[in-house]
């Protein structure tokens, strides 16, 4: 179901970021995220050709690829800042390859911020980097359940409790993992 009707308005900016997960043929995955701000509108740029940035052309394009195990460990990075609003933007991206090396687990980005944030980083390709981290929990989702089902190792599976489906009191969580289900339980068999 889509929004309801709007009040009048007048468009003035246009995010759109897009998110592909990938499987290679050598057994890593390839998750890449691209990030494009435009205006509707000229606005005055004094790094851009004429002074000027034209309507609809990019603020902002920008690209992220991780490249990553099935234990979501980061072996490849490539970004590339195709425009930006400054002629020096694209020389950030060479510092992002301070991810090489991490694991895509909770505190992910907080580590992002504490190694690529303020002037160490770009603060849009910072902000792609959670959809593309999303991108890879959701591409390797089916993977990894098949090669460790959640829940088989001993361990409370880590979905719990990260969303109001998956709270441990909820239905679903019963009856995936009774063992670590919390709460009272109905006499007809539901909480």
């Amino acid at each position: 179901m889509p929004l309801s009707a709007p009040a009048s308005r007048h468009l003035k900016h246009t995010r759109t970021v897009t998110c592909r997960g990938y499987h290679r043929d050598d057994g890593l995955w390839d998750i890449e995220g691209h990030l494009v701000d435009t205006k509707p509108f000229d606005v005055p740029n004094m790094d851009r050709e004429g002074g000027v940035l034209p309507a609809g052309e990019p603020m902002h394009e920008m690209w992220i690829r991780l490249t990553v195990d099935i234990d979501l460990l980061i072996h490849e990075v490539e970004v590339v800042t195709d425009w930006g609003p400054y002629w020096g933007c694209a020389g950030i991206t060479p510092n992002f390859q301070a991810l090489k090396g991490l694991h895509i687990k909770p505190g992910f980005t907080l580590k992002t911020r504490e190694l690529l944030g303020g002037t160490k980083g770009c603060t849009h390709l910072v902000e792609l980097l959670g959809p593309v981290a999303t991108t890879v929990y959701q591409t390797l989702y089916g993977a990894r359940e098949r090669a460790k089902p959640s829940g088989s190792d001993g361990r409370r599976p880590p979905l719990i409790d990260t969303c109001h489906m998956y709270a441990a009191d909820g239905d679903l969580v019963r009856k995936r993992w009774p063992q670590w289900a919390t709460g009272p339980q109905r006499a007809d068999g539901s909480t």
